[in-house]
């Protein structure tokens, strides 16, 4: 007897058990229970749930690409009886089931210790963004937000003084060329700008030569 697979779910079907419907055009279908034969007349997208096989493997759930999974294809080519042939396909088949068992299990732990990974990465991005709610014993480094702020500041006034640093030097490069007369006059304009900023209206008792 040959064990189908539930054309919905891809659960294997045994003999005797599931539902069989046959379409319009002769293909027929096969159901492990009235569950995914009722999503397949409402024509559910089996990748959208959660619970069949076709969602498992699509979001890397399970193995799909492996040596092992090819000995499970559907072969009708008619084989005459052989007592050794058929003895040897058994134990071949119970050994590459076992192969196929250890893989699985192995890329199950590939898959946990990822999903381990990530969970630990969220956490600690959670923590270093909420450092404001431990106690302050506990807060070992400052948000992450309040420390990107604090270095983008940081930047901003050291470019602030290497501008200045530069204005200064160009201010000095301009008196050193400047003659005497012409320093004492900027002086007298930059004297006549400060003390109209203070008394807040026209310069008194001073000459501001243009």
């Amino acid at each position: 007897m040959r064990i189908e697979t539930c054309s919905f779910c891809s659960r294997p079907v045994y003999p005797s058990k599931g539902i069989q419907f046959v379409r319009n055009d002769a293909r027929v279908f096969r159901f492990c229970a009235s569950k995914c034969h009722k999503n397949f007349k409402a024509k559910r997208n089996a990748r959208k749930l959660g619970w069949t096989k076709a969602f498992r493997a699509a979001h890397g759930k399970e193995m799909v690409v492996d040596t092992t999974l090819a000995f499970a294809a559907r072969r009708n080519v008619p084989v005459r009886y052989d007592r050794d042939l058929m003895a040897r396909t058994i134990a071949a088949m119970r050994r590459v089931e076992d192969i196929r068992r250890r893989r699985e299990r192995a890329f199950y732990r590939e898959r946990m210790r990822g999903n381990k990974r990530r969970a630990l990465e969220a956490d600690r991005k959670l923590v270093a963004e909420n450092q404001h709610l431990l106690p302050p014993e506990e807060r070992d480094v400052p948000p992450l937000g309040l420390q990107i702020r604090r270095e983008r500041e940081m930047e901003g006034v050291q470019e602030q003084e290497e501008v200045e640093e530069l204005s200064m030097e160009e201010d000095l490069e301009e008196e050193m060329d400047m003659p005497m007369a012409i320093k004492t006059r900027k002086a007298k304009v930059k004297q006549a700008k400060k003390l109209k900023l203070v008394r807040g209206g026209g310069v008194e008792g001073m000459d501001v030569d243009d």
